[in-house]
């Protein structure tokens, strides 16, 4: 096992992390967090914010629905993998709305009602513009609804994890039927409400941008919170994070001119889950006009490109003084070595297919998986075949 060794943190709560990998006892981290923050703020330069914008445009939703209708591969590949999941049906039975919501401290109570539902709503919200079914936004705005009226509270050690991931995919699926949804589906009033939730339950759980992957789960929810919310200074709250937050910015997650994962010693299934949230964050923002895919020269490919490279068998360099600001690791981990997350065709739809960069790792790997399947848990999209095919 190659254990971490901790860096005694100085900020507002104990960063959780188990860290699990292969190799020698871990070194010290040098970088401590009480003097994370942000330099000085940048700003995305928007005026106003573009929808649907969260993930998807209406340009990408429409391609979606032409692909499939024409019967077109790989759309159609993807649609059937899709469609057939248990999240994507509009019989879905609603497991919340709950008025608190406990993530890692026991007992969990109404944590996996609330990620069942974030994915049902989505998956239903997409089916709903796909397929015309009402029966499918029905039940997107059913789920949003419910959740809108009971939840008072997320809470337990890990509920800015909660509060970043879950609140990520229902931000998505609020701003599909938001700009999408059938006539008279959604008054103003219950929308009003909808954005009261985000913003006074979850916005303040997410806001503090902690350590590593941990702070990138509230920045990657931050994103999408905001343009769900229609909320411009969000936006570049966390736009700027991104830029330049000392732990858990861009160029703190993913070493420049490596492209190392900050959590490559952890485990594979962690490092995944930062590359796929960053891929989110980078969609989201090119649909608002923002190139953050091309942010510090085209670092997120670098970092797909690592992490593809060492998955399918391949040496990788590996520098133990790059880690979290609180916790590093001597060797790259072993644990969960080739089995692949379904986030690669995300990233190689822009940056091959878009930008027309060479990603030859990238690319194995999304031919591998493709048609990508389902997420682990909630901690993303999924079936990027049919959603980020270009």
């Amino acid at each position: 096992m190659n254990e971490p060794q901790p860096v005694p943190p100085n900020r507002r709560r104990f960063l959780k992390l188990t860290a699990v990998g292969a190799g020698a006892a871990g070194i010290a981290g040098t970088g401590a967090l009480a003097g994370a923050g942000q330099a000085a703020a940048v700003t995305s330069g928007l005026t106003a914010l573009t929808h649907p914008g969260v993930l998807h445009s209406r340009t990408d939703l429409d391609r979606i629905r032409s692909k499939v209708a024409a019967g077109t591969s790989p759309w159609t590949d993807g649609y059937d993998v899709f469609a057939a999941d248990f999240f994507s049906r509009s019989t879905y039975t609603v497991a919340g709305g709950r008025a608190t919501v406990t993530r890692g401290t026991s007992p969990e109570d109404g944590n996996a009602e609330l990620w069942y539902d974030c994915n049902a709503a989505y998956q239903n919200a997409l089916m709903w513009y796909i397929t015309r079914d009402t029966a499918h936004a029905t039940k997107a705005l059913d789920i949003i609804k419910s959740w809108t009226n009971a939840l008072r509270e997320i809470n337990g050690k890990d509920a800015e994890l909660a509060a970043g991931i879950y609140g990520a995919k229902l931000a998505a699926a609020v701003e599909i039927m938001h700009y999408t949804g059938p006539a008279g589906s959604w008054s103003p009033t219950e929308l009003a409400d909808t954005v009261a939730m985000f913003e006074n339950i979850f916005v303040p759980l997410i806001n503090i941008y902690g350590d590593g992957g941990y702070g990138l789960m509230g920045l990657k929810g931050m994103f999408q919170i905001a343009v769900a919310c229609n909320n411009l200074t969000l936006f570049n709250d966390a736009y700027n994070a991104f830029q330049t937050h000392s732990c858990c910015g861009l160029t703190k997650l993913i070493q420049p001119g490596t492209g190392q994962c900050c959590e490559s010693g952890r485990d594979q299934a962690h490092t995944q889950l930062i590359l796929g949230s960053l891929a989110e964050i980078c969609q989201t923002a090119w649909i608002q006009g923002l190139d953050l895919y091309g942010a510090s020269d085209s670092l997120l490919l670098s970092g797909f490109e690592y992490t593809a490279k060492y998955n399918l068998g391949n040496t990788v360099p590996y520098d133990a003084g790059f880690g979290r600001c609180n916790w590093h690791w001597s060797a790259v981990s072993t644990t969960g070595r080739g089995t692949f997350r379904p986030i690669y065709e995300m990233a190689y739809n822009h940056y091959v297919k878009r930008a027309g960069r060479s990603a030859p790792y990238t690319t194995q790997v999304a031919a591998g998986l493709r048609p990508e399947g389902a997420p682990f848990q909630c901690d993303h999209p999924g079936f990027g075949t049919l959603l980020f095919s270009l």
